[in-house]
């Protein structure tokens, strides 16, 4: 009997207060709106669990056309829990890694738009330049810049 294989990873999902803001944060890093509307009805419910619900989604999506996110504003049921800063320990969603062309610019821009480094930007053996970022809404990214020989695997 053949076993059933993955095909693919469609996207991450973050929950947001304001879609223009991660809209824009994530469009800072280099991801393009790919699409905006609104879920909702029973099916929509019948998914999460979660009955009658409503949530306006934002899908980004990455340069080379292969990882999404997927940034949902629950409008019904209310928001129940906020996990946005808690620190890197803690457990489940963690943080989304992105590789960038130049982590020292990429940070002075998101920087200019208000996100924190959570640590420092640190170098890992020969091969990258690692740092957190807490963007809008205290969203936990990483950031990795590919250095050495490395580089253009």
């Amino acid at each position: 009997m053949a076993k059933n294989r993955l095909l693919r990873m469609d996207n991450v999902s973050i929950v947001v207060e304001s879609l223009d803001n991660a809209i824009s944060f994530f469009s800072e890093i280099g991801l393009t709106l790919e699409g905006r509307g609104k879920i909702e009805g029973e099916w929509a419910g019948q998914v999460t669990g979660l009955d009658a619900q409503q949530v306006e989604i934002a899908m980004m999506i990455t340069p080379d056309g292969h990882s999404r996110i997927e940034l949902s504003k629950f409008i019904t049921p209310p928001i129940v829990s906020d996990h946005r800063t808690a620190p890197v320990n803690s457990l489940g969603y963690l943080r989304v890694m992105f590789t960038v062309e130049d982590i020292d610019d990429m940070v002075a821009r998101l920087i200019k738009q208000g996100a924190q480094l959570v640590g420092e930007v640190v170098q890992y053996e020969n091969s990258y330049r690692l740092c957190y970022i807490r963007g809008t809404e205290g969203i936990l990214i990483g950031l990795a810049e590919e250095i050495g020989k490395n580089k253009n695997l």
